[in-house]
């Protein structure tokens, strides 16, 4: 069984500093998913609903 430590990273969306817990480590080996997370959670979550598309959108009106 690996051993998991929380990892400090940098959100490559808007530079906060972020932490990928061992447990968040965990679940992605468990997923199969072979990189770390480049953005940090909000921005993740922003993304996911579709928050850079209405950012875009707003400014091209």
């Amino acid at each position: 069984m690996p051993f998991y430590k929380d990892i400090e990273l940098v959100c490559r969306g808007c530079g906060v500093t972020f932490y990928f817990t061992a447990g968040e480590q965990e679940f992605y080996a468990d997923k199969g998913f072979l990189n770390e997370p480049t953005r940090c959670p909000r921005c993740r979550s922003r993304r996911e609903r579709g928050g850079q598309h209405e950012k875009k959108h707003e400014k091209a009106q």
